[in-house]
């Protein structure tokens, strides 16, 4: 049974891709600012802010292939394209092959000369800017990002290019490179935005010295380049945007105001992750939003929040990183935030005194010559689309789609409600916490009706146990109802047929609480109601 409203969402993924400039804000939406139709960001962050001073990659395939995949392959529209102050303040007329030369990189220029010769003989700033452009000839926005002052992999505490007067960062010769960045791309249409400094941290960060100098490099931004949106970062690696709640910023940059945030498990305890996920991500939720989420949520002034960076291993054998991004895009979904990826390189010509080094948080592989997993496409299709809209006003109907973080796949419009590609998805109406799940435009209804069978759909009646749907779990992941001989079970995915069945709901106990330790991945079970605008 197809619901009338799947062509909405198809057609909001089908034009995700066209360019659009300049852009700027609206509320809590990133648009078009002459069309007014939101415009998301679903990046892929490409360093090139290491001591080469060029994009990675130049050395292993042509840019014009790399641009094609990020596109057509990986489905990105954006890339989150670093840089290092230094490069433009100090050696910007360095040519790519002396670059190389200085670290003795032969394999690399010999890379470069094979795959990408036209930029042996560029300066740095200018293979930067071929880059720019083949994007732009791709239909895929440019995020400038100022990741550090000194070329090198970051970050630390105590690198020296933490925090405004560290060894490295000096304010002034900081605003000057952020100004020649924003003249160089003057009237660029690939350039849509410019982050203005990555990760500030260390023992020096404090909110005075923030406000000053960050109004200081945004205004140096807007006046220079007034097309662009001008991107804050806040304090303690990114995850920190609280201090704004009692003390807004009081530049004015005529609507091209953008804050960022990162979104990472560094640290955070592996048996937290294993044995209670349910809490330990509802825990990482409320930190991430109470921090900087909130800015979507402002009932003043809500802001545009673009989530520059997370990532994990793509090699899939770290079970906390795995749970942590089922987390994180669970969130994302419902909140339909603007993002990127950490990162598209597989390898990196030279990072930390190594050569040609392997990472396994790239969405290439270490030759660059495939995926390194596919599957992490099929995980942010969804996320790539713009899920909730902004065309059409706040005053429109919301339907839901009902999605599945783990596989990044929805319930899709067919009788036996399988998953499907969530632009195909079933839209469904759910007006309060024990309603019922209703099918769009029909009077069919999502029915509990056995453990461990496929819900049916049948003529709606909320009153009934079976057909009442409540979110439980902490984590509020968890969709339950009671099958007709009253056991509670709740919404799962069938990994085999990819069908949703109904069982009994793992890690809750007979009150749908919590349990203190389970050795289930309760994940399976994850089925988000997100919202979608539609018409």
């Amino acid at each position: 049974m197809s619901s009338p409203f799947t062509y909405v969402f198809f057609l909001i993924f089908s034009v995700l891709h066209s360019h659009s400039f300049p852009l700027s804000t609206s509320s809590r939406w990133i648009i078009d600012e002459h069309s007014g139709h939101r415009v998301k960001l679903a990046c892929v962050n490409w360093p090139g802010h290491l001591q080469v001073m060029i994009p990675e990659g130049l050395n292993k395939k042509p840019m014009k292939n790399i641009v094609s995949d990020i596109n057509n392959i990986m489905g990105f529209n954006c890339v989150r394209l670093t840089w290092a102050t230094y490069m433009y303040t100090r050696y910007a007329n360095l040519t790519v092959s002396e670059s190389l030369d200085r670290w003795n990189l032969t394999a690399a220029k010999d890379g470069v000369a094979k795959n990408n010769p036209e930029v042996l003989g560029m300066s740095i700033v200018d293979a930067q800017n071929a880059v720019v452009n083949e994007l732009g000839k791709g239909k895929i926005m440019v995020v400038l990002d100022n990741h550090i002052s000194l070329p090198e992999w970051c970050c630390g505490d105590n690198d020296g290019n933490g925090f405004f007067g560290d060894e490295y960062f000096d304010p002034d010769e900081w605003v000057r490179g952020l100004v020649a960045v924003a003249r160089r791309y003057q009237g660029n249409p690939s350039v849509v935005a410019m982050s203005m400094r990555n990760e500030l941290r260390g023992p020096r960060q404090n909110v005075t010295t923030w406000y000053n100098y960050m109004q200081q490099g945004g205004g140096a931004i807007h006046h220079e380049n007034p097309d662009i949106l001008v991107i804050f970062s806040g304090l303690s690696y990114d995850t920190n945007l609280g201090f704004l709640k009692g003390q807004p910023l009081m530049i004015k940059l005529d609507n091209k105001l953008v804050f960022e945030s990162h979104w990472y498990p560094f640290g955070q305890p592996e048996d937290k992750w294993i044995f209670q996920t349910n809490e330990y991500c509802a825990g990482v939720t409320k930190t991430f939003m109470d921090n900087t989420g909130f800015l979507l949520q402002d009932n003043k002034n809500p802001v545009p929040l673009f989530l520059s960076e997370f990532g994990l291993d793509q090699s899939g054998g770290n079970e906390v990183e795995n749970r942590y991004l089922v987390c994180l895009l669970a969130t994302v979904a419902e909140m339909d935030v603007d993002w990127a990826l950490w990162q598209l390189p597989g390898s990196f010509m030279l990072r930390e005194g190594k050569v040609d080094v392997e990472d396994v948080f790239g969405m290439y592989d270490s030759k660059w010559k495939k995926l390194r997993n596919a599957t992490m496409v099929d995980k942010l299709r969804f996320i790539q689309t713009n899920i909730q809209g902004y065309d059409h006003g706040p005053s429109n109907q919301t339907s839901y789609i009902l999605y599945h973080p783990l596989i990044g796949k929805c319930v899709g419009p067919t009788d036996n409600l399988s998953m499907t590609n969530c632009e195909h998805a079933s839209h469904w109406i759910h007006e309060h916490d024990g309603s019922s799940i209703q099918l769009v435009n029909t009077d069919q209804c999502l029915t509990t009706f056995k453990q461990g069978m496929s819900p049916i759909l049948s003529h709606c009646n909320s009153s009934t146990a079976e057909g009442s749907w409540n979110v439980v779990s902490v984590s509020k992941h968890h969709l339950a109802s009671k099958d007709i001989q009253g056991n509670k079970l709740c919404l799962e995915v069938d990994t085999s047929s990819l069908k949703i069945v109904t069982n009994k709901c793992l890690c809750l106990d007979d009150a749908l609480r919590d349990v203190l330790k389970c050795d289930d991945n309760p994940q399976s079970q994850w089925l988000k109601l997100v919202p979608v605008n539609r018409i």
